[in-house]
């Protein structure tokens, strides 16, 4: 066999190959829109939340290193805010209710504020909170939710002065914790091999194996309250709407790719935005039937880590190192 036929059969197996990759899922399709601006935050800290007050243009970013920068023009710039600490926080968590708005961070911290965060006040905690401030949510006037590191839940309705704990127990260190827009909660355990639920009006959170061998990644709830999953190695699974307690055949949107998926959140009832390591962005447009990427910004040098909407026009990724990306439908 001459030279130029074992390259022609070389080169007819590698186009075999490359067909069957499509065919099984291991190509996605462009986005014929890239919706993203890509800001640079004037940190190297890492964005971890965003939360807005009453006015949409107003808003705050926290994030690691003590980090908090305020905007008043949407999210399109921000400028450094400094607080006076004694130490360094890692500021995970914010939430407004009109201009009321509360943060949390590790080591324990939590802080308030009722006019739009033109002064924060530092809220007690007592040294025997189990776990440090993760998560916090502004519910109304004096009101909010605070979880900690270890899955204990606690409401305040006085503004803090006191806090009633809505679990008898924490459920263990944490990888993630959500809630849903009526209050109930999906915590993902450090090591990802199980998963716990709590609603209102139970005592206890309610633990669950995960239904593969992949471990999870994190969780959150769908536009119409059932949960999602992401688990290790880029597969997504969603509850089925008929029986909360099934879960529908997983998803691979990217069969056998490197990176992982790391977030997912909802811009509309039916689109559909994932984030993942290595500047990886996925939609769909019908609620997670097939999957489209983003390769505008594969190029972009970080991991992107949260995805947030507030409302359908506008919304956030959130990446390594100071970086941003901002929802703008004009560049649609």
């Amino acid at each position: 066999m001459d030279l130029a036929t074992k390259f022609f059969k070389r080169l007819v197996a590698l186009v075999a190959v490359a067909i069957l990759c499509v065919g099984c899922g291991g190509y996605l399709p462009a986005t014929v829109d890239n919706p993203w601006q890509v800001i640079t935050l004037p940190t190297d800290a890492n964005p971890l939340d965003i939360g807005f007050t009453a006015d949409p243009q107003h808003g705050w970013l926290v994030g690691t290193n003590s980090t908090l920068m305020e905007t008043m023009d949407g999210g399109s710039t921000w400028e450094p805010r400094s607080l006076d600490l004694e130490q360094t926080y890692r500021l995970s968590s914010i939430s407004f209710s009109g201009d009321e708005g509360w943060v949390a961070g590790q080591p324990s911290i939590l802080l308030h504020t009722t006019d739009g965060g033109k002064s924060w006040s530092r809220v007690p905690l007592s040294e025997k909170l189990p776990g440090a401030p993760n998560t916090v949510v502004a519910l109304g006037p004096e009101s909010a939710e605070m979880t900690t590191s270890v899955g204990a839940i606690y409401r305040t309705d006085d503004g803090g002065r006191s806090w009633k704990a809505m679990v008898e127990e924490a459920v263990g260190v944490v990888r993630n914790i959500s809630r849903s827009a009526d209050g109930k909660y999906v915590a993902v355990s450090s090591r990802g091999n199980f998963y716990s639920t709590w609603e209102p009006g139970q005592s206890a959170w309610q633990p669950h194996n995960r239904n593969s061998s992949r471990r999870v990644q994190n969780m959150g709830y769908t536009a119409d309250g059932q949960l999602w999953m992401l688990a290790r190695g880029g597969q997504i699974q969603f509850t089925d709407p008929d029986e909360p307690d099934t879960w529908k055949d997983p998803i691979s949107p990217e069969f056998a790719t490197s990176w992982g998926l790391l977030d997912l959140a909802y811009r509309t009832p039916d689109e559909v935005w994932v984030s993942g390591g290595s500047g990886n962005l996925l939609r769909s447009l019908d609620g997670g039937v097939t999957w489209e990427k983003d390769r505008a910004v594969e190029d972009v040098p970080s991991n992107f880590y949260k995805i947030l909407f507030f409302g359908s026009n506008q919304g956030f990724v959130m990446g390594q190192n100071g970086i941003l990306l901002k929802y703008e439908p004009s560049l649609s």
